[in-house]
């Protein structure tokens, strides 16, 4: 039994990956059309979710050094997509947060790619859709109980390099 559910397991990684492959031909989902290196879009996304962080916490949930991320945060200043603030805590500490621009930005990511799947969606027979909406369901349980107590715990720093 444990082989036909490992095999299964594969088979359905491997049907999430050419879901995927058939999603990235859509060239004007904004994360493809993006001129952004993967890390400063994994700090624009990172960012929309915490709302703002200070360069000690985003180095931390990267995994980079300090002076990485400075370089990170210059470019997407740079960029109009990220401010620096000072800490109304602590004024020694600069946060973080995306400009406007840059919210708009995270959220065309986040609503092309739920455009996307809807389109797709929308080709299915409702029994289907149902079947979807209860495996969907389970699976979110399950990630849920998974990350509970991990979610808002810093990733732990990598070295570099």
């Amino acid at each position: 039994m444990t082989d036909q559910r490992e095999e299964l397991i594969r088979r359905i990684g491997d049907l999430k990956r050419q879901l995927g492959r058939h999603l990235a031909y859509d060239r004007s989902l904004p994360l493809l059309a993006s001129n952004l290196t993967m890390q400063q879009l994994k700090t624009v996304i990172l960012l929309s979710s915490l709302g703002s962080a200070s360069g000690q916490e985003l180095a931390h949930r990267l995994g980079v050094s300090l002076a990485t991320v400075t370089g990170i945060v210059d470019r997407l200043v740079g960029h109009g997509l990220v401010t620096r603030q000072e800490d109304p805590a602590d004024r020694r500490i600069r946060r973080v947060r995306l400009s406007a621009q840059g919210r708009a930005l995270a959220d065309d990511i986040t609503h092309a790619g739920a455009h996307a799947f809807s389109r797709i969606l929308q080709r299915l027979d409702t029994s289907t859709l149902q079947a979807l909406e209860g495996v969907l369901a389970e699976i979110c349980a399950v990630a849920a109980e998974l990350y509970r107590d991990v979610r808002d715990e810093p990733v732990p720093h990598r070295k570099v390099g």
